[in-house]
């Protein structure tokens, strides 16, 4: 695990999406699931800071993407924790509901012939629907719900605003360090809406971006966001 900032950490090698662990009064919160081999090496890596896996107490979750959800149901079945997701992503996670995808009539021709066939995930209860304006007391000293819609319909940030942490999933990306970009388009349910998203985080005055593929980011943030966002809306 890799400290960002004290009670505030994030998983190595996970290979891909990453996950973040909040230390809390009772325990511990995560924020994402990555994929379905990530769960050993979750519980191993908090053993490391001296928790067991039933100190996790709340997974709360920025959208049901494969690399987000994928260890949710191993996680939550070796915990106990409660599953927190958006009304919008709730029936992928708990009803084995397929994730929607873009309408492939509005995709370039080379992304209709590499669709995936619709993916479902065997159900993981869901303890808590969260909405826009939703504040989680319990966590960081209560941490915000941001609707941030348009890579997934239901996806959504979280938003701690004295310590200026935004947890953004894949609102944007940073595959390259410090350098935004656009969540990949084939897997973008409305790529129109997740501009006017990133237009609405870029209002938040961020100073650490915890972001879902990429290295936290935590130096000149708030102008690198603001920049991003002028940039995707010209």
């Amino acid at each position: 695990m890799k400290k960002i900032l004290p009670g505030l950490y994030t998983f190595t090698g996970l290979l891909v999406g990453r996950v973040y662990a909040i230390e809390d009064v009772d325990g511990l919160t995560l924020v994402d699931a990555s994929v379905s081999f990530a769960p050993s090496k979750i519980v191993k890596q908090i053993a490391e800071l001296g928790y067991k896996p039933e100190d996790i107490k709340r997974i709360l979750i920025t959208h049901a993407h494969p690399d987000h959800i994928g260890g949710l149901r191993e996680l939550q079945a070796q915990t106990g924790a409660q599953v927190f997701v958006s009304g919008g992503e709730r029936a992928v996670v708990e009803d084995e509901a397929p994730i929607p995808g873009p309408d492939p009539e509005k995709q370039p021709f080379i992304f209709k012939l590499l669709r995936s066939p619709a993916m479902t995930f065997k159900p993981t209860p869901v303890a808590r629907v969260l909405h826009d304006g939703d504040v989680i007391e319990e966590v960081m000293g209560g941490l915000h719900v941001v609707a941030t819609p348009g890579h997934a319909p239901g996806h959504i940030a979280f938003w701690q605003p004295e310590k200026r942490v935004l947890f953004c999933g894949d609102v944007m990306m940073a595959l390259r360090r410090n350098r935004l970009q656009l969540p990949f388009r084939m897997v973008t349910v409305d790529m129109d809406q997740a501009k006017q998203s990133i237009k609405r985080v870029a209002n938040l005055n961020v100073r650490v971006l915890c972001l879902g593929h990429g290295k936290p980011i935590g130096r000149d943030t708030a102008s690198l966001i603001k920049a991003f966002a002028g940039k995707v809306s010209a």
